[in-house]
């Protein structure tokens, strides 16, 4: 158990340099209890997480460091004391797991969402910021008392912001300083006629002004029975044929298989990043909602992959398929940035491709899309309906070859 108690320090330090303390020498540890059971700690996370000697070692080097300039020994340690082990190239995000699951943690970073938040609403006037904010701090951290809120991912939180700012900003550009004194009208006439930016702009409104309501800081909701519209529908694009036969053949191990799984059986971001080593079997993806019998091209380079997959990372415990410099030290799949970044490409683009390519070579049939996807009857139509295209035709006969598709190899 980490000491509730903190030692106070007289005169704390403004800022330290972990480097010149590397160079004359770090204090010795004042607790060699806690620092043998670290170190045990130490030990068995690396051996669960299939950690290689030297990221072990830097793990318990950064853990000795910490200890050396602690104030309290015993105490949970503070995450800005952590990311301080930068200066010395130790690993800090295996380190923060650790202390995290050890309960030895004081998180006391900001979130970047923070200062983010601050600088998109600094110009808004008083009180109207006041209500702003106390939205944010009940949607960043939640609320146990009723009526009670779940705390939001930051992203959500940016992308609400982001939809209602217009229409904050032009009530303020008004004279209108505070969310109490908006109404019906007021709403209406910000709202852009139809469309997605409609959808979008009453959608931030409502998520921001609805709480508010509900904890009394508003009068009303302005926002209520209020119809919306539909969002603009958009016309999914196929990919040139150069384009996909590049990514298809890059020497890039990770980025040909990530490629070959979108181009040939159009799987999501999503279901990339979750996919786990168990999950191929016999030729078949095994899928939560289908299985899918693998293309040759697709086996080869998963085979490919998975043996760059044991000579890269030979110990770790991760289950995933996909494993990045970040995740080979734990057990999370990697990020949507992390599979966009490898393709070169948003994998969205390379699925709509492969769709298209199917409802152009099944002459518009919803059901094979369906049967072959696990898609919606609603979303097969939105490719279906594009083969009549005159864009999508010409495009066709632009790249029309000897090669097959999907996968042209």
């Amino acid at each position: 158990m980490p000491a509730e108690h903190r030692q106070l320090v007289l005169f704390p330090p403004s800022g330290r340099d972990l480097r010149r303390g590397q160079e004359r020498g770090f204090p010795d540890v004042d607790a060699p209890e806690v620092a043998a059971a670290l170190k045990a700690a130490v030990d068995d996370y690396a051996q669960r997480h299939g950690l290689g000697y030297n990221t072990a070692w830097g793990l318990d080097r950064g853990l000795r460091v910490l200890l050396s300039i602690q104030e309290t020994p015993g105490a949970r340690f503070r995450a800005s004391d952590v990311l301080l082990l930068r200066d010395l190239l130790l690993p800090v995000s295996p380190l923060l797991r650790l202390l995290a699951e050890l309960d030895m943690l004081d998180d006391d970073r900001t979130p970047n969402v923070v200062p983010w938040f601050r600088e998109r609403t600094a110009d808004l006037p008083e009180p109207m910021l006041g209500e702003l904010t106390t939205w944010f701090e009940l949607k960043l951290s939640g609320s146990t008392t009723a009526p009670r809120v779940k705390a939001q991912p930051h992203r959500w939180i940016q992308r609400m912001v982001t939809n209602a700012l217009p229409a904050l900003r032009a009530w303020a550009g008004q004279g209108k300083d505070s969310l109490r004194s908006i109404t019906r009208a007021d709403v209406i006439a910000v709202l852009p006629d139809s469309g997605t930016p409609r959808v979008d702009m009453l959608q931030g409104l409502r998520h921001i002004l609805r709480p508010l309501k509900n904890r009394r800081i508003i009068f009303t909701d302005p926002t209520a029975r209020i119809f919306c519209g539909m969002p603009t529908p958009t016309i999914p694009l196929p990919v040139e044929v150069d384009a996909l036969r590049e990514v298809l053949h890059d020497q890039e191990v990770p980025r040909a298989a990530l490629a070959a799984l979108a181009i040939f059986h159009a799987l999501t971001s999503g279901q990339l990043r979750s996919l786990k080593t168990t999950d191929l079997r016999d030729g078949r993806l095994f899928l939560p909602n289908r299985t899918v019998l693998l293309a040759d091209p697709v086996r080869t380079r998963l085979a490919a992959c998975l043996d760059y997959r044991n000579r890269r990372w030979p110990r770790t415990a991760n289950p995933h398929l996909f494993v990045s410099q970040t995740t080979g030290c734990g057990v999370e799949p990697v990020s949507h940035v992390w599979t966009n970044d490898v393709l070169g490409m948003p994998t969205s683009r390379l699925r709509e491709d492969r769709l298209l390519h199917e409802a152009d070579a099944t002459g518009g049939d919803p059901r094979r899309i369906c049967d072959l996807f696990g898609l919606s009857v609603g979303a097969a139509l939105r490719y279906t309906g594009t083969i009549d295209q005159p864009g999508l035709i010409e495009h066709s006969l632009r790249n029309a070859g000897p090669a097959p598709r999907p996968g042209p190899e």
